[in-house]
């Protein structure tokens, strides 16, 4: 039966007494069912804090009780990993306490769910950040957690991956599931959380009422880069949605959507790097039409450095054998 997650009192520095605490004193409480949103600027503990709730980072002080089966999309996922997409995945849902059938056929369906089922033999260290950002997602949703964390898990996925993610999310709570989620969108789920809770000065506090904007304009800018190539950290910084966009992975052709308040410094990022990216098109989103661009992130059980040498080619086999009994 689920309970409610308590943290009491709880702090998180790093480094010995005398660091600066990013964290402290910080009393929260999450309810099985419910949706929560935190937001905060830049630097102010968000990322720590859903580090101590998915007990990936322990607290310097205070505790944390009531935790049960966690799942973890962190901000940066380590996708140079040794296996293939289903791999992987077949590895994690081992880890989550799945059968390898189970995870095997759990594998085949957030695969195809969240659009990356081609690549299900590809090596990780081969995806590109889109498809890489949708095998992060689906590790986190194979075993049904009671607990689902998601740290900017939206950057990167294309539009129909971000609305199954959002689906996905909705599906866990209605399930009994804990969801708490980052986004650098303020339209996301605008209007489903439970809760929102803002990071400050190390604290949480309570935000009344939503703070995702009713209307606004955004900017929908295109732009090509060297193939292969990461936008510039600034620009990814200030878009509310990077995803990819051309013919096909890993051609350096890009879709950011930006608010129009910050496209004059995108574009200034884009065109200054080194080396520069070529801006393709710049046209005007309004949020108020309902659409939904946005991304960033992934989950995170480290994948052990001593995995089974043949787990790539039962994960294959293991993914024949679901698709044979499928058709």
């Amino acid at each position: 039966m689920n309970r409610e997650l308590l943290l009491e009192g709880v702090g998180r520095r790093y480094g010995l007494g005398g660091t600066p605490w990013v964290l402290r004193g910080v009393d929260l409480t999450l309810a099985p069912g419910t949706l929560t949103r935190i937001e905060g600027a830049n630097g102010t503990g968000k990322s720590t804090l859903l580090r101590l709730l998915a007990g990936i980072d322990a607290p310097t002080e205070g505790r944390i009780t009531g935790r049960q089966r966690t799942a973890y999309v962190p901000e940066r996922f380590p996708a140079a990993l040794p296996f293939t997409a289903a791999g992987y995945l077949i590895h994690l849902g081992s880890v989550h306490g799945l059968s390898r059938g189970e995870a095997a056929r759990a594998a085949v369906e957030w695969l195809e769910r969240l659009g990356a089922d081609e690549y299900a033999r590809t090596p990780m260290s081969e995806l590109s950040k889109g498809s890489s950002q949708k095998v992060a997602v689906a590790q986190a949703l194979l075993a049904e957690p009671e607990l689902l964390v998601l740290d900017e898990a939206w950057t990167g996925l294309d539009t129909a991956a971000r609305t199954e993610l959002e689906r996905a999310v909705l599906e866990r709570g209605a399930a009994g599931g804990t969801v708490v989620f980052v986004d650098h969108d303020p339209r996301r789920l605008a209007g489903a959380p439970d809760a929102t809770y803002a990071v400050v000065d190390g604290n949480v506090r309570t935000v009344m009422g939503s703070s995702a904007p009713r209307e606004g304009a955004y900017v929908v800018v295109e732009v090509q880069g060297p193939p292969g190539a990461e936008p510039p950290a600034e620009a990814t910084r200030l878009a509310v949605s990077v995803e990819e966009h051309g013919p096909g992975p890993g051609l350096g052709r890009l879709r950011l959507t930006v608010p129009a308040t910050h496209s004059d410094t995108l574009l200034r990022t884009l065109l200054t790097a080194r080396p520069p990216w070529h801006v393709v098109s710049v046209g005007e989103e309004s949020s108020a039409t309902g659409g939904l661009p946005r991304a960033s992130a992934v989950t995170v059980v480290d994948a052990d450095a001593d995995a089974d040498a043949d787990a790539d080619a039962d994960a294959d086999a293991d993914v024949d054998a679901d698709a044979e009994v499928r058709s």
